[in-house]
């Protein structure tokens, strides 16, 4: 059993900047990738970013590349997704997500373990 919590959402400007935490416990967070997932009113669930427990990075690079970065601490057991020149339409609920793949896995069928969420609104 892993369980997640996440932290940092909040109501930020366009243009802004959030850093959102997820903090692991339970069994060894360093053997799990690690994944940032969102949903939007109205949408379904999309991944954002993953990491593996190596290293590996992907990111959704339609709308999030170039904007947020993944990175990890294996020793605190966290995940942190930060978010950067950020658009009204990156207003969703932020799910932190642990996978036991060996990859980057950007299905969420392939999580198995998640936290409750938080809420990231992006308006002026």
């Amino acid at each position: 059993q892993v369980r997640l919590a996440e932290s940092g959402g909040g109501l930020v400007q366009p243009g802004g900047s959030l850093r959102l935490s997820c903090v692991g416990s339970g069994r060894t967070f360093s053997n799990y990738a690690m994944g940032w997932f969102r949903q939007a009113p109205g949408k379904e669930r999309e991944f954002v970013a993953a990491v593996a427990w190596y290293g590996f990075k992907r990111f959704n690079e339609d709308s999030v590349k170039g904007r947020f970065t993944i990175s990890r601490s294996n020793g605190e057991n966290t995940v942190d997704l930060q978010m950067n020149t950020l658009k009204p339409e990156d207003t969703a609920v932020y799910y932190c997500a642990a996978s036991r793949s060996d990859g980057v896995p950007t299905d969420e069928e392939e999580y198995g373990y998640w936290g409750q969420g938080t809420q990231v609104t992006v308006s002026s």
